[in-house]
């Protein structure tokens, strides 16, 4: 298990203010957290190195894309020994319309979370990643009907 790294008032402040907006520059970053631009650019890098900050994105609105389904989709394994729950993994991290992938327990055996264009591009991803997976023993989907809260940002 990775350990947990130490954060002090301003890392959490710098992890906020990047989580609102990743693109500020580090100028204006400083401003906001009250630091200097020298001490926020060695935390940003230190959080960067410690894998804090895991990446930084542009969060796309997928209807503007083309891509305004959404589906969480319950996976259950015939077999659910580790080896064939990895194979599992492996098959849905190829699949780009795949935006989350959780092993979970009790229940089902994944849960996923599904962005595509329309019903028949989901139908497309269904037979591809399930139907003809022989170990996918049941499928239950769901389908947004409204999106009422969408959050990426972790409360530190």
């Amino acid at each position: 298990m990775d350990k947990q790294l130490d954060l002090d008032d301003l890392d959490k402040r710098i992890l906020n203010a990047l989580q609102m907006d990743a693109s500020q520059t580090n100028n204006e970053l400083a401003l906001a957290v009250h630091a200097s631009p020298p001490t926020c650019l060695r935390r940003v890098k230190r959080l960067i190195d410690a894998g804090v900050i895991a990446r930084q994105v542009a969060i796309v609105a997928p209807e503007k894309v083309g891509a305004g389904l959404t589906s969480i989709v319950e996976i259950t394994l015939d077999n659910q020994a580790d080896e064939r729950q990895v194979e599992f993994e492996v098959l849905v991290a190829q699949e780009s319309a795949v935006l989350q992938c959780y092993r979970v327990s009790p229940g089902p055996d994944f849960v996923l979370v599904v962005q595509v264009a329309d019903m028949p591009a989901y139908h497309a991803l269904a037979h591809r990643l399930f139907a003809t997976h022989a170990n996918v023993r049941n499928v239950r989907s769901f389908f947004s009907i409204n999106r009422s809260k969408f959050e990426t940002r972790i409360a530190v």
